[in-house]
């Protein structure tokens, strides 16, 4: 049985390589995340220690946002309707 694709959830993620050094950052980019998307973001850590990074398993690195029902389809008018046209060459 054949079904048609349907748009179930939009995630937004943003990484904060330099979280590391200045903490201040990462509460930036989560209200920014939060202004954007209308709902608190989850905090993301490391996974796994990476030396080269300088990171180790645990460290918060970034954050996300998962929308879904009416926030996700409200977003994505945004996004298609104001955000794409700004684009330039798009």
């Amino acid at each position: 049985v054949m079904q048609v694709p349907r748009v179930e959830k939009i995630t937004l993620n943003m990484g904060v390589g330099e979280a590391i050094a200045d903490k201040k950052l990462l509460d930036n980019a989560a209200a920014d995340l939060a202004a954007i998307s209308g709902q608190k973001p989850l905090i993301t850590k490391a996974r796994k220690s990476v030396a080269g990074f300088k990171i180790r398993q645990g460290y918060p690195i970034g954050c996300k946002v998962t929308l879904r029902g009416e926030r996700m389809w409200e977003f994505f008018e945004r996004l298609i309707t104001i955000a794409v046209p700004r684009i330039r060459d798009f």
